[in-house]
């Protein structure tokens, strides 16, 4: 996970939608930091533990590593886990933080505007249930990807785009909080949770059988299981998402080659031309002229 966060100034034109994202962001809290660094945001983001804060604007956070705790004006101080999502409410005193002792990675996304009011004042959510239970879901953290992708891309157009993804992650929470929580068995929740772990590993090369003690499983029926369910192998797995990820930063940003292969967890980038060759047909000299 990159440590990552933008604010955006709204315009007349982003209010008249109706549905109008204000941040995103994503950072990796280490145990015993402090928590927030109010230095990396703006004044009225800001709060201390003491004293907690009101927000204006609809907000929520997704953990997917560590622990943590969240109270407000309408909930008591509530455990939150690895794999959980959080709402802030607009006008709601709120206080949340992570364990000193394992710290913790989130996600956050704020948006404000009369189609989230309509959907709030529906009980769609609600400040009194705050929480859903997402577990390792691979489908929420690449919307998350992708909004922090199309925000650092900030193509013609993009506010509206992340609008879009911003609607479907409450589309997927909806659906998970009334659906389908219980419907997975045990291992395929295991085989999930790697998964996401190898789709937050992109940067770097991974140890597969350190990240095995993590779920746990033994570490061959984890590769024979893994390779059961998706029809390839952890290690290819885990390669095709740092080769796609590579093509996505070829086509949206202006990063060398080599800047992108360190990016993606290869050490030379004669290995990562070659991988991509193979993968794609193209060198990804190419591939980024010819705009594929």
């Amino acid at each position: 996970m990159e440590n990552y966060r933008k604010y955006l100034s709204i315009s007349s034109f982003e209010k008249d939608w109706g549905f109008h994202v204000n941040t995103v962001g994503s950072a990796k809290v280490g145990p015993n930091k402090n928590y927030p660094n109010n230095r990396e945001h703006p004044i009225d983001h800001s709060f201390t533990w003491d004293k907690g804060r009101i927000l204006d604007g609809y907000y929520i956070v997704f953990i997917t590593k560590g622990e943590g705790v969240l109270e407000s004006a309408r909930t008591k101080a509530s455990k939150i886990k690895e794999g959980t999502c959080f709402f802030l409410f607009p006008g709601i005193w709120h206080r949340y933080k992570p364990h000193p002792h394992s710290g913790w990675e989130e996600y956050w996304v704020g948006f404000k505007g009369s189609y989230p009011d309509q959907l709030m004042q529906k009980g769609i959510f609600t400040p009194e249930n705050p929480f859903i239970e997402v577990g390792m879901n691979e489908e929420l953290l690449y919307l998350f990807h992708d909004l922090i992708r199309r925000v650092i891309a900030a193509e013609v157009g993009y506010r509206q785009i992340i609008t879009g993804i911003t609607l479907q992650i409450l589309g997927l929470l909806n659906a998970i909080s009334k659906y389908r929580m219980q419907d997975t068995d045990h291992q395929s929740k295991l085989i999930s949770k790697a998964k996401f772990l190898l789709q937050e590993s992109i940067e770097n090369p991974i140890n597969l059988e350190e990240m095995v003690k993590e779920l746990p499983m033994g570490y061959s029926k984890f590769r024979k299981s893994f390779k059961e369910m998706t029809g390839i192998s952890p290690n290819q797995y885990h390669l095709d998402l740092r080769l796609d990820k590579a093509k996505e930063l070829l086509a949206s940003t202006n990063l060398t080659i080599n800047e992108i292969a360190y990016k993606t967890g290869f050490g030379s980038i004669f290995y990562f031309s070659r991988l991509f060759k193979k993968k794609n047909g193209v060198s990804p000299k190419w591939f980024r002229i010819n705009g594929l």
